[in-house]
């Protein structure tokens, strides 16, 4: 199976999260991604991760999660010899990622405008907190960062608990995909004219284009969000429900959906109170609605309830843990979750493949993720690097 990226060749100049979860999306696609790592300890995820003697082998499983299936290349980019070798890589490249602060690049004489005069079909795109420009621009972002600012803690948690940080890195995620869907977009474009284009990826602005219903909401009714907690401010009864056992979800959306509730909890007469007849007059005593439903719901546990009203076709399902969800047998027929063998090592790596399929087979990496250098010598012979030659950058700290 030929994979829609095959053949696309990819510079990943990225640390971290953003710009290699960028890069993974692309090398999942079947792009060939060679990481270009400083010589002096690489990427700074290669250190991070719960497992600290994985981290201590510059293996970390922060590094592992992103960077299976691309290649790793030293490369000291300060040298005037690290960056020839870089030109000579762009030449042949299609895409270079990058997410340094803006200027650094420009420093390094590695810029956009630099590399499209050795190759005009270049796609480069800059990952940056803020973006290229702008009163913002020159600050160092950290996902954390951006969610205050962007206004997703603002609106995470409820009146007490909020602000509160998302429990995962979700502005370094969304900037990442947002990268991704914009390079191939380019890509698509480059192949046709033969001319590549500058990405200049904000991770304030993904973030804040993925709060679509939230932003509208103020921008076209002047609605200020607050913080709901586990409450669907477009609908009720829509959130999390206590049980007799374990917590659930239910989306009662629609009103054939609230009856159907109603009337399999054995409160059909709540779908007759004046005060939950309306999909607005529900919103409004929300509260009032979801204490009738939980004194109901206290008679089975969560399992029970949702195995029962999956079936009568009202939406719900339990709160999982991230152990307890890839434990699922859901996720174990669809293959999810892949295991790589690493050479010179008895623990595989587990990480996720792509969150969709093809119909010809699966977007999945191929390899695992690579030692810090593990390609530098294959890459530079490649280049035309004799054994003497690359020994000589070695020695003198260039790779």
């Amino acid at each position: 199976m030929a994979l829609p990226l095959a053949g696309v060749k990819v510079l990943d100049l990225s640390n971290v999260l953003a710009g290699p979860f960028c890069a993974y999306q692309l090398a999942l696609m079947g792009a060939d991604v060679t990481k270009v790592e400083n010589p002096d300890g690489g990427d700074l995820a290669r250190r991070l991760g719960a497992d600290k003697d994985a981290a201590a082998r510059q293996m970390g499983a922060s590094f592992v999660a992103v960077n299976a299936g691309k290649r790793s290349l030293t490369l000291n980019l300060k040298d005037p010899r690290g960056k020839a070798i870089l030109k000579d890589l762009v030449a042949s490249s299609d895409v270079l990622v990058e997410n340094f602060r803006p200027g650094v690049m420009t420093r390094l004489g590695l810029d956009f405008d630099a590399l499209r005069e050795v190759n005009p079909r270049l796609v480069y795109c800059a990952i940056s907190g803020f973006g290229a420009d702008g009163e913002l621009s020159s600050r160092p972002a950290y996902d954390q960062i951006i969610q205050g600012i962007s206004g997703v803690m603002s609106v995470t948690g409820d009146a007490q608990s909020a602000p509160l940080r998302v429990g995962y890195p979700v502005s370094d995620t969304v900037g990442g995909l947002t990268a991704a869907f914009a390079i191939c977009a380019a890509l698509l474009d480059a192949r046709t004219t033969g001319q590549g284009r500058m990405l200049d990826v904000s991770m304030l602005e993904a973030t804040l284009a993925t709060m679509g219903w939230v932003v509208s909401n103020y921008l076209n009714a002047g609605v200020a969000p607050v913080p709901m907690g586990n409450e669907n401010f477009t609908a009720a009864p829509s959130g999390t429900f206590r049980t007799g056992d374990g917590l659930l979800n239910i989306a009662a959306n629609e009103t054939r959906q609230f009856v159907s509730l109603c009337a399999l909890i054995g409160r059909p007469d709540i779908a007759d109170d004046p005060r939950f007849t309306q999909r607005d007059t529900r919103k409004q005593n929300r509260h009032a609605l979801k204490t009738e439903i939980e004194a109901a719901l206290a008679q089975d546990s969560a399992a029970n309830w949702e195995t029962k009203l999956v079936a009568s076709g009202v939406p719900a399902g339990r709160v999982m843990s991230v152990p307890d969800v890839l434990a699922h047998p859901h996720l174990a027929s669809r293959e999810f979750v892949r295991e790589l063998s690493v050479p010179g090592e008895m623990q595989p790596q587990r990480v996720t493949r792509a969150g969709f399929r093809l119909s010809d087979g699966d977007a999945a990496p191929g390899a695992p993720a690579p030692s810090l250098g593990a390609h530098t010598q294959v890459l530079l012979a490649g280049l035309g690097y004799d054994d003497a030659a690359i020994e000589r950058l070695r020695a003198d700290g260039v790779i």
